[in-house]
C-alpha cells in the first residue's frame, strides 16, 4: 500500500530528452545581451531607425548631455523671476544634476 501511494505522486515536470540544437551561423544578435549593463531600445516602431541614431548621431548620456549644456545656456539668458517656488526648485534641482555630471566627467578623465 506504501509503494503505490508513493508511485501516484511521482510527478515529472521535465520533458525525456533534453538536448537542444546550437547553430552560431542562426543567431539573431541584434537582441543579444553581451555586457554587465545592456540598453533596451524598448518598443519603438523603428528600432533600425534608433540604432542608427546610437551608431551615427551619439548615446543617448552623448544625447542627453548636448540638451543640458543648451538648457544652462538658455537658463542664464531667460528671466526667473516671475517663475513660482516650484518651478525655482525645479530648475535648482536640474542645475545641481547638471553639475554633479561634470564633475563626473571631470572625475573620469582625470583618472586616464
Amino acid at each position: 500500500m506504501e509503494g503505490d501511494m508513493a508511485n501516484a505522486f511521482k510527478v515529472s515536470l521535465a520533458p525525456n530528452e533534453l538536448w537542444q540544437q546550437i547553430n552560431p551561423w542562426s543567431f539573431d544578435l541584434r537582441n543579444a545581451q553581451f555586457g554587465l549593463f545592456n540598453i533596451d531600445l524598448g518598443l519603438t516602431p523603428h528600432p533600425e531607425v534608433e540604432q542608427a541614431i546610437l551608431d551615427e548621431v551619439g548615446s543617448y548620456g552623448r544625447q542627453l548631455g548636448r540638451i543640458g549644456d543648451v538648457v544652462e545656456i538658455l537658463l542664464r539668458h531667460v528671466p526667473l523671476e516671475n517663475l513660482s517656488d516650484s518651478e525655482r526648485d525645479a530648475i535648482r534641482v536640474l542645475e545641481g544634476q547638471l553639475a554633479a555630471v561634470r564633475q563626473v566627467k571631470r572625475s573620469a578623465l582625470a583618472k586616464k
